[in-house]
C-alpha cells in the first residue's frame, strides 16, 4: 500500500449529516449532498467532497454514529437554505488511493494504521476521512486520509 503525507488546508464546507449505523445511510447522505451541489453548479471536476465518520462504532452505539457528507464551498458562499455549513480543519494527513468498493475501502481502513506507525507517524486525534474529487470519481477511486503527527 502506497502512503503519502499531505498537508490539507482548512476549508469551508457544506454538509449533510446522517445519524445511525454506518452503511446505506451514508450513501443516502452523500447522494443528497451531491444533488444539492449539482443544482447549484458545484459538482464539477474540481469539486472536493469528504465523507467524515465522526464516531468510532466500537465506542459509540450504532444508532448514535454520525457521518457527514461534505463538499468544499467558496468562503463567500451564502447558503440561505437547509444545508449545514462549517469548517474542515486541515493538517498533516497520510493519504492512500483505493478503489471505491466496499471491500477495497474496508481493506484499506484495516491496513493503513499499521502502515502509518511503521513509517514513523502516529494517528492524530481528528476524524479519518474519505476524500473524493471529480477525477477520482470518474475512475471509481477515493482517498483515505488519516490525520497524523510525526513521532
Amino acid at each position: 500500500m502506497e502512503t503519502r503525507i499531505e498537508s490539507l488546508p482548512d476549508y469551508r464546507i457544506a454538509y449533510v449529516r446522517q445519524v445511525g449505523p454506518y452503511g446505506a445511510g451514508n450513501v443516502r447522505a452523500m447522494e443528497e449532498l451531491k444533488s444539492w451541489a449539482e443544482v447549484r453548479g458545484m459538482l464539477v471536476d474540481s469539486a472536493i467532497l469528504f465523507g467524515i465518520p465522526q464516531d468510532d462504532p466500537r465506542l459509540t452505539e450504532p444508532d448514535r454514529c454520525r457521518y457527514d457528507a461534505c463538499i468544499v464551498i467558496p468562503e463567500q458562499y451564502e447558503s440561505g437554505d437547509a444545508i449545514h455549513t462549517g469548517r474542515f480543519l486541515g493538517g498533516q494527513y497520510a493519504v492512500i488511493t483505493v478503489k471505491h468498493t466496499a471491500e477495497d475501502v474496508q481493506k484499506a481502513w484495516s491496513e493503513i494504521i499499521p502502515a502509518i506507525i511503521s513509517s514513523g507517524y502516529q494517528v492524530d486525534n481528528k476524524p479519518i476521512i474519505e476524500r473524493y474529487t471529480g477525477g477520482l470519481l470518474k475512475q471509481h477511486l477515493c482517498e483515505i486520509c488519516v490525520p497524523v503527527t510525526k513521532l
